[in-house]
């Protein structure tokens, strides 16, 4: 019963922190499809006195990826109700073309103050419309949430290891008499150690086979896809290979620097 407990406590500590990495990846896989989706949406209107293509867009500021021009008849439509045709042709003449902008991705505030300025830089462009105070506060919304769970992320991992050490260190101690027997017959200090490092490697990998159990079982649920379709996304909240093999290595590699530091500590105590 102590050897389970022993086990669970390092795999349950483990977890927290696979969890909270995984976690960490949905969240920034989210906000870039949402960011993807917001760029789709989001434009700017330029207003130009001649006709520009979208090739000329596109050398003014390398971010635009399409120009579409706005057919002013909609505006035309509501002027021209007592105009003769000869007039509504002149008035099509003489207004400004208006110009919808695409952006190849959902830019930062600095990238839209800087495609603002090159465009009023060009000669034929007299106004432009970028939609600056809306943007602003959806990116700084985005920007905040991933710093939070960042913040949140990194708490946890900093946390979880302080408790895997302590738990080793623990376990270090109930078994030091067998490792002080077993180096006054000469062992070598991994030799003395093996049952440690056994130890943090199966519960390496007991935790991590539970966290592809329980993210594959996550990526398949209906409620979770139910919440992205919600928003408009599409979420990879788990890669068989990649994920899986992050999750691997990190577990494993967590377990083992931390058990080689207490082995190193108990040398030097020794």
């Amino acid at each position: 019963m102590k050897s389970v407990r022993n086990h669970l406590s390092l795999v349950v500590a483990l977890l927290s922190i696979l969890f909270s990495m995984q976690l960490f990846f949905i969240v920034e896989r989210s906000i870039d499809a949402y960011k993807v989706k917001l760029s789709q949406n989001y434009s700017v209107i330029a207003v130009s006195k001649e006709e520009l293509s979208s090739d000329a867009f596109s050398k003014i500021n390398k971010i635009i990826s399409q120009a579409q021009e706005i057919a002013p008849d909609s505006v035309i439509k509501k002027l021209s109700s007592d105009m003769k045709s000869t007039n509504i042709e002149l008035l099509k003449l003489t207004l400004p073309k208006f110009y919808k902008l695409s952006l190849k991705h959902y830019p930062s505030p600095d990238e839209i103050k800087k495609l603002k300025s090159d465009l009023l830089a060009h000669n034929a462009i007299t106004k432009v419309e970028d939609f600056a105070h809306t943007h602003d506060t959806i990116y700084k919304l985005l920007l905040l949430f991933k710093n939070v769970v960042t913040l949140f992320s990194s708490v946890v991992l900093v946390v979880t290891l302080l408790l895997i050490f302590k738990e080793l260190r623990i376990w270090q101690y109930k078994h030091n008499e067998r490792m002080s027997i077993m180096g006054l017959f000469g062992a070598a200090l991994w030799l003395r150690s093996a049952v440690l490092f056994r130890l943090a490697i199966v519960d390496a990998l007991i935790a991590s086979f539970v966290s592809f159990g329980v993210f594959a079982y996550l990526s398949s649920y209906p409620w979770v896809l139910e919440q992205f379709r919600n928003i408009g996304i599409e979420v990879v909240v788990f890669n068989p290979v990649d994920d899986s093999l992050m999750i691997l290595g990190v577990s494993v590699m967590i377990s083992i620097i931390l058990a080689s530091l207490i082995v190193l500590g108990h040398k030097e105590e020794a």
